[in-house]
């Protein structure tokens, strides 16, 4: 879970992007990277199979300057979506904060979507992790294929979650910076509540929300 490092005043997050392989996992990161440009810190770190699906994972660290002094750092990982990458993707997930979860838009997707959950929540267990303790989003990507469910669907859908829901062409970068923020202000609260960020460390919700977003372009309304 959550670092902090008191001597040297940081607080590191670790942020996992999950969901069924070819969901749009790493396209999301290339996104964010090249989105954010000198903002992402260092490049983007991928080992890639030969079918150049990921088979660890994608790093990109980022570093976002509180006002009271205290640094809080931002470590995304995606996991490998190929069923028989269970092991890595355990691995992966120990001692996540927040995940989002990549699911893919295509109706025909929706077994591989629903057995990919019920991997993300056996792989918390075997964490030890609860699920409730973890802040997670949603995000319904390649809205821009035959064969999705309807944009009502998902609103349906995201009503009896408490998850928040994003929808997203990650290929073309809309909904990336949205989902991206709207995990990391989750991620936030989450540990807000439970850890008492602002009172300890003078770091308030609304601020780190904006430092957040300053490392991205304007967002728009999609």
């Amino acid at each position: 879970m959550v670092f902090i490092d008191i001597q040297r005043r940081e607080v590191t997050l670790k942020l996992v992007y999950y969901g069924p392989a070819m969901s749009g996992k790493t396209t999301n990161l290339q996104q964010l990277h090249a989105l954010m440009g000198a903002h992402a810190g260092t490049g983007l770190m991928t080992l890639n199979t030969r079918d150049d699906r990921t088979l660890f994972f994608d790093l990109l660290p980022l570093q976002v300057q509180a006002s009271g002094g205290m640094k809080i750092k931002l470590k995304l990982f995606t996991v490998p979506g190929q069923v028989y990458h269970a092991a890595t993707r355990r691995i992966v997930l120990q001692g996540a904060d927040g995940v989002v979860f990549v699911a893919d838009s295509r109706i025909r997707e929706t077994r591989c979507n629903n057995e990919s959950f019920a991997d993300l929540r056996n792989n918390l267990v075997e964490n030890q992790i609860e699920f409730a303790d973890v802040a997670v989003v949603i995000q319904f990507n390649k809205r821009d294929l035959d064969g999705i469910r309807s944009d009502a669907e998902v609103e349906r859908i995201a009503a009896k979650g408490a998850e928040p829901v994003f929808k997203a062409v990650a290929l073309r970068g809309e909904g990336v910076a949205e989902t991206f923020i709207g995990l990391a202000e989750s991620t936030w609260h989450k540990l807000e509540r439970r850890y008492d960020f602002e009172r300890r460390f003078s770091i308030t919700s609304q601020e780190f929300g904006d430092r957040v977003r300053s490392l991205l372009p304007a967002v728009g309304g999609r």
